[in-house]
């Protein structure tokens, strides 16, 4: 990637990103028009060609930009630095709340690259996939207090449950468009009590 990207204004820089997540997410990545992409941001095709070389170098920089975006959001809402699951599982809520306000399509590319199955970039997005999920569970287990949940259970595998639930529930509520965000909070908080009452201890 050209690093004259970083130069631009960042009201510039995301719409350019926010082009490319809606393009990307409409359209399968061989059928996603670098064309449309720099109609969509409001800039000429060699512009674009200019800052990302080809088609492949745009994707995985929007890919990347993904789990970038959410480390930071995560970070600054003190998501990992909590002992109890549920008060860092409500912050990271909020946090993807701003996320899909600044970047409405994100989560509904994610999804689409997740499946996207053309060789070009399957294996990079796989890779990349596996290696911030693994860091992301890691981080989260080791400060959890094992003394709050029940006992015998396996933390490591409840934790991945309620991610895939979380993932999966965020498709359901992107995936039509616009975001309802109300709807989207009361729905989380109904999993949360569902969770509490399965995996927290009993006093």
């Amino acid at each position: 990637m050209n690093e004259r990207f970083y130069h631009l204004p960042i009201a510039k820089q995301q719409a350019i990103i926010n082009a490319g997540y809606k393009v990307f997410s409409e359209n399968s990545y061989k059928n996603a028009p670098m064309s449309e992409i720099a109609k969509a941001a409001n800039i000429t095709k060699s512009l674009l060609f200019y800052y990302f070389k080809n088609k492949k170098e745009l994707y995985l920089f929007l890919w990347n930009k993904c789990a970038d975006v959410t480390i930071e959001y995560l970070t600054k809402y003190d998501c990992y630095n909590q002992k109890n699951l549920f008060d860092s599982m409500e912050r990271g809520m909020k946090a993807k709340m701003e996320i899909i306000h600044q970047y409405p399509d994100m989560a509904n590319f994610t999804i689409k690259a997740f499946y996207e199955k053309d060789e070009e970039i399957a294996q990079a997005v796989h890779e990349s996939y596996q290696k911030h999920l693994a860091l992301k569970a890691d981080r989260t287990i080791l400060d959890l207090d094992p003394q709050q949940f029940v006992e015998g259970l396996d933390i490591r595998m409840m934790y991945q449950d309620m991610y895939w639930a979380s993932e999966g529930f965020l498709w359901e509520m992107v995936q039509f468009g616009k975001v309802d965000m109300e709807k989207m909070e009361e729905g989380f908080y109904k999993l949360m009590d569902f969770w509490r009452s399965v995996y927290l201890r009993k006093e």
